[in-house]
């Protein structure tokens, strides 16, 4: 049976000195940034998804050490692992429902006790565990996650709510876009614009410029940036008139 250490060591043989010093910065982890202290060996994502796909059966137990390593990319592996994992029941003819919840309760103590602590482990797991999990059910964690103190926690009821927008149902994105509107956090900013402009494209452009309409005025920039960039020049430079 395969465990944490084949996984640190499949990383291990791929990493790169040059690139951990390109990630370290590229991420923010200098101090009173963003990703302040967070320790990366230099493998990036492709070959972080390379190396999961070896160990898709990896226990959860064994998933929990990576996930609490200092290493960020130990934990990327981790949450890719996961969320295959939870796909592989999710598709199953026989799915286990207990099995799904484990999951998503495993998902949701690791964002809770700050190990999925950047804007790349939330992009690349909120959706695929949680948003699918929630989907035709309450939403109301993501509510809670949403008046948080944790930037992390923020993005991760936004990202979340991706799941939401690919099966057509905006109603959740729009109300947590409503809510986080006072946001100062530059990154919560750009995740509720990006789930915006995936409003438009993927549900129903309406429902975007109903948003826009009602709320272009006291939108972040960036936010509002992020939401009108697929609209048309004439009509993006209106809404970003209203600033």
């Amino acid at each position: 049976m395969n465990s944490a250490a084949d996984v640190r060591n499949a990383l291990a043989e791929v990493a790169d000195a040059g690139d951990a010093a390109f990630l370290q910065r590229f991420f923010k982890t200098g101090p009173g940034q963003y990703g302040e202290g967070d320790l990366f060996i230099g493998v990036r994502v492709p070959q972080t998804r390379s190396v999961a796909k070896r160990f898709t059966s990896l226990p959860l137990e064994e998933i929990e050490v990576l996930v609490g390593s200092e290493v960020h990319e130990h934990r990327l592996a981790a949450l890719f692992i996961l969320n295959a994992q939870f796909a592989a029941v999710s598709r199953s003819t026989t799915r286990d429902e207990d099995a799904r919840e484990r999951m998503v309760a495993f998902y949701l103590a690791a964002v809770r006790s700050g190990r999925v602590n950047n804007w790349d482990l939330v992009d690349s797991s909120a959706e695929f565990v949680l948003g699918e999990y929630l989907f035709g059910r309450s939403r109301e964690p993501l509510f809670d996650l949403a008046e948080s103190p944790s930037l992390w926690e923020r993005r991760v009821a936004v990202l979340a709510s991706f799941a939401f927008l690919k099966h057509g149902d905006a109603s959740t994105t729009l109300e947590l876009a409503e809510r986080l509107l006072g946001d100062r956090e530059d990154l919560i900013h750009k995740a509720v614009g990006w789930m915006l402009r995936e409003t438009g494209k993927r549900v129903d452009r309406a429902l975007l410029t109903g948003f826009l309409d009602a709320h272009a005025a006291r939108m972040p920039r960036t936010m509002l940036s992020y939401a009108t960039e697929h609209l048309d020049p004439a009509v993006r430079a209106e809404y970003r008139s209203r600033r």
